[in-house]
């Protein structure tokens, strides 16, 4: 019986054709595929079926996860249960060949990997195992190194979480537009769906625009998040924020003035990008921040470096 999380189809924008293309273009990822389309296994099933030695199993099985082809869940024993996302795909191809934008380069952050931070309880965070990291509600574990396995981190009202990515292109190349994918929702004591907050991107400094996120969403077990979570928040909603020339958007919406000239990119600076609640926003109720092993979404945040095609 296949999972009731497969859809029929699933269709992925110009934007993710690369990180479909890398997961269907391995002769193991497609038996991967065949092999859980008429049930869910475990790695350590899958590693038998197909006769391939289970660390092997475990990084194709990773790819296919961050181009959502299939999501995992913590079974029984433990052990990692792979299931398919969909019966078909469908790519969304440029509009005007040669002239459509695709990414260059591509980052993808673990949510503990921040730089900086501000934070006061209510917060916390859990690792891939649905187990909290230190204590709850201590704004110190934010500063553990045990942070930097985190799957899920999270604070009430207001504050920021602030992460350093490197710019990997080249001096003197220019770029057409930033894209900053999260999955984020809002925080509440356990979860509620009428649970508005006002989450702010800022890159280099710059407002990138405000996502309004509704909810705090618990209201069903997220596709990755461990059966033995058991504190109200189960997934988050699969935000993008985009800077170009002519200005900023949230998920397609005009939302800033800041341009990518504004951002002053170096190849030799660090870029800044800080998911926050400010002090002065409308609704402030915290945030939660999903890795790739909690939540709906098999990504941690990705930060993507765009260009014109043909451009060299």
């Amino acid at each position: 019986m296949m999972s009731e999380l497969v859809q029929e189809i699933i269709r992925y924008p110009a934007s993710r054709i690369l990180d479909v293309a890398k997961a269907l273009s391995g002769d193991l990822r497609v038996r991967i595929l065949e092999a859980l389309g008429e049930k869910p296994m475990s790695v350590s099933q899958l590693a038998e079926a197909l006769g391939v030695a289970q660390p092997t199993i475990s990084i194709n099985v990773q790819t296919l996860e961050q181009a959502e082809l299939l999501v995992s869940a913590q079974g029984a024993n433990r052990e990692k249960i792979c299931s398919v996302t969909c019966r078909s795909i469908q790519l969304e191809l440029p509009s005007k060949p040669g002239d459509g934008l695709h990414p260059v380069e591509s980052i993808h952050m673990p949510i503990g990997m921040y730089s900086h931070c501000s934070v006061k309880p209510s917060c916390g965070m859990a690792g891939k195992d649905g187990i909290l990291i230190g204590s709850q509600d201590d704004p110190r574990v934010f500063y553990m190194p045990e942070r930097i396995d985190a799957a899920l981190l999270w604070f009430a009202e207001t504050g920021y979480i602030e992460y350093y990515f490197a710019n990997p292109l080249p001096p003197g190349v220019e770029l057409d537009e930033l894209r900053i994918r999260a999955e984020l929702c809002s925080e509440a004591p356990s979860f509620r769906a009428d649970w508005a907050s006002d989450i702010t991107v800022t890159v280099n400094g710059l407002d990138a625009g405000t996502w309004t996120c509704p909810s705090d969403f618990g209201d069903r077990k997220g596709k990755l998040t461990p059966e033995r979570w058991k504190s109200g928040t189960e997934y988050g909603k699969l935000t993008e924020w985009r800077i170009s020339n002519q200005g900023s958007s949230v998920n397609g919406v005009p939302a800033s003035d800041t341009s990518i000239g504004m951002l002053h990119l170096a190849y030799n600076q660090p870029i800044s990008v800080r998911f926050e609640v400010k002090k002065e926003a409308a609704n402030k109720r915290g945030l939660n921040l999903f890795g790739s092993q909690f939540g709906d979404h098999p990504q941690d945040i990705v930060l993507e470096f765009i260009r014109r095609n043909g451009e060299s």
